[in-house]
Order: structure tokens, then C-alpha cells, then sequence
């Protein structure tokens, strides 16, 4: 049971931290040179970014649970069941980024969460 709620924990912390990071990148905006200047600025940026901390915090709390997942779980359950964050990210991209999700990306999302029903049976 408890394997169970950190790993729900952990898949909604993932989804957090890709959603939150994309909207505050967006926010952001592009960096187009790899000057040692235009990353500091960019730097800058994102730590007065709400959505880019929030997404920060997100991923280390995915971590921190991903960590304690592995003490009480098999890796190769682990990895395979939190693929399901792609799906809740693809859905948080669609609703909350305003996203346009094409059919082929949907038959994609809709594989992914078919291939994790499979590996959660017995």
C-alpha cells in the first residue's frame, strides 16, 4: 500500500514539474546564444519565475520520492509504472498549456497507458 502511494505521489509530482517548468519557460521565453551573458540573464529569469521554482520544487520531490521508491521496489516496476506521468502531462499540456495534441500524439499517449495497464497485471 505503501509502495502504492508514493508512487502515485511521484507521478503527480513528475506531471507537476514538466507542466510548471514548460508554462515558465514559455513565460520566459527562448534563449538563443550560449553566451556566458544570456544564461545569467536566463538564470535570473527563472528564479523569479513562480512556475519555474514551483516546477523545481516538484522535481525534487519526485526525486526524493523516486529514492525511497527504489528501497522498497524493483527498478524494473518503478521505471515502466511512472510512465504514466506521460499521460497526465500530455492531458496537462492540453488543458493547461493550451497545447494542440496531434491524433498520432494521442494514439502515442493512449500506447503508453496501455502498456503500463499491461505491466501492472500479475
Amino acid at each position: 500500500m505503501k509502495t502504492a502511494l508514493l508512487l502515485v505521489l511521484l507521478i503527480l509530482s513528475d506531471t507537476l514539474s514538466d507542466v510548471s517548468l514548460a508554462k515558465g519557460m514559455k513565460q520566459i521565453g527562448a534563449l538563443h546564444t550560449l553566451h556566458l551573458r544570456a544564461l545569467l540573464v536566463l538564470g535570473s529569469k527563472m528564479a523569479r519565475n513562480g512556475a519555474v521554482l514551483l516546477g523545481l520544487l516538484a522535481l525534487i520531490a519526485g526525486f526524493l520520492t523516486f529514492l525511497v521508491l527504489l528501497s522498497w521496489a524493483d527498478l524494473s516496476f518503478i521505471v515502466p509504472a511512472t510512465s504514466l506521468h506521460f499521460v497526465l502531462a500530455t492531458l496537462g499540456a492540453k488543458w493547461i498549456l493550451q497545447e494542440h495534441i496531434s491524433r498520432v500524439r494521442w494514439f502515442g499517449t493512449i500506447l503508453v497507458g496501455l502498456g503500463m495497464a499491461l505491466l501492472s497485471l500479475p
